[in-house]
């Protein structure tokens, strides 16, 4: 990394002193809790866990150390379910990000699409012809549902990040047009039935198990013991 792109010291005093914030947050939430599933420790857990973890990014970037703080995954840090032990009602919520990798890829697809059909989509408002990522973003996601553009990302110049999904309990289903304007903002993490996670960085926990597995000895196929000369046995086509 760069020095221009490195916090400054300033900023990894100040990720410092909101660790202590939240800590002294924390512990007066502990010793006001109202009972064992009390929302105030679950907000304040979150805060606390969330400093630690920007100080441990902070600390690394300025000064290549790091804090002994391990902070819990996704699934240790969801509240006790609440909801009811039989829903009449649910919603599915759903997040996927990407980055725009090939703007022309994503262009020409784009085209391509207004080419073929002038309705739907393309008679939105949006014009890929224009050549802004915008408007061929709104062609794209307004021609095709969001299931095959993640399937087919690739072909659009798009690259995945992270993707969750949420099933949340509901007690009754919503009046058509109740939550259009504001679909996310009733969301209740003490609602959720399941969750899904998709993230890069479970892949990096895992090679780095892979990591400390072959350093301690205990995977010998990882450890090169094939000699160079020695030839493998060819595959039995037949079977």
């Amino acid at each position: 990394m760069s020095d221009a792109a490195q916090p400054t010291a300033a900023e990894v005093r100040a990720a410092a002193e909101a660790v202590k914030a939240a800590l002294d947050r924390h512990l007066a939430a502990v010793e006001r809790r109202s009972g064992e599933d009390d929302p105030a420790v679950y907000e304040a857990f979150n805060q606390l866990a969330a400093a630690a973890e920007e100080y441990d990014e902070l600390l690394y970037e300025r000064h290549d150390e790091v804090t002994p703080f391990e902070i819990p995954g996704t699934d240790d840090t969801l509240p006790p379910y609440t909801g009811p032990e039989e829903p009449n009602a649910l919603s599915v919520l759903i997040r996927r990000d990407y980055a725009v990798v090939e703007p022309q890829r994503l262009l020409a697809q784009a085209q391509r699409v207004e080419a073929v059909e002038e309705s739907g989509a393309a008679g939105a408002g949006f014009d890929a012809a224009a050549g802004t990522v915008h408007g061929a973003l709104g062609v794209l996601f307004g021609e095709f549902e969001p299931d095959e553009i993640a399937t087919r990302h690739k072909e659009f110049g798009l690259e995945e990040g992270d993707s969750t999904l949420w099933v949340t309990a509901a007690d009754e289903p919503a009046e058509p047009g109740e939550w259009l304007d504001a679909p996310f903002d009733q969301a209740d993490p003490q609602r959720i039935i399941c969750r899904f996670d998709v993230s890069a960085v479970f892949d990096d926990e895992i090679d780095d198990d892979l990591d400390d597995t072959t350093r301690d000895g205990l995977d010998p196929d990882l450890d090169g013991d094939l000699d160079d000369d020695e030839d493998l046995e060819p595959l039995d086509a037949d079977r």
